[in-house]
């Protein structure tokens, strides 16, 4: 466990960081994060990268905090402003529950593409890592990251034009 720390320790500390806006508290949660997933190291399956299964304990434990300490919890906990676009005028609330269901469709979608391209995907958006750092955690260079989430957001976007699901390849 000690060596999935210090691989990925900043990576859940700045995907924390970017969502809370606190360092300390973005260090405590981080914290919690590893303690919590030593703890549940045997459900970890394998499906994803274990960045990402740390980052999706890391919401969860940053959505607890929320509610615990009576604060607002983000009507958009997870942005993919990459693969969705954004009204650039005020929404609605019909608009907000629109987007909030076309959400839901693509990352419904996204467990469809092979799972490096979803983790690309994954890392690229949620912990608004840099290509290269995506490059560097997946063992991949820089160029393939780059190359990874274009293909498969292209692949999102077809496919949602479509209705298809996407074979398992990279």
């Amino acid at each position: 466990m000690e060596e999935i720390y210090q691989e990925n320790a900043k990576l859940v500390y700045r995907f924390l960081l970017k969502y809370c806006h606190d360092p300390q508290l973005a260090e405590e949660l981080t914290q919690e994060t590893f303690l919590r997933a030593m703890n549940s190291i045997n459900r970890y399956d394998h499906s994803c990268k274990i960045s990402v299964w740390l980052c999706q304990i890391a919401k969860h434990i940053y959505l607890q905090y929320l509610r615990k300490h009576g604060k607002e919890i983000p009507s958009e906990e997870i942005h993919l402003d990459e693969i969705t676009t954004n009204s650039p005028h005020e929404e609605g609330i019909e608009e907000k529950l629109i987007r909030r269901y076309d959400l839901l469709d693509v990352l419904k979608d996204m467990q469809s593409l092979p799972e490096q391209m979803r983790e690309v995907i994954y890392l690229r958006t949620m912990a608004e890592l840099s290509f290269k750092e995506i490059g560097e955690i997946l063992g991949k260079s820089e160029n393939w990251s780059r190359v990874t989430f274009y293909r498969g957001k292209e692949r999102l976007l077809k496919g949602r034009k479509r209705g298809e699901k996407f074979e398992n390849e990279v």
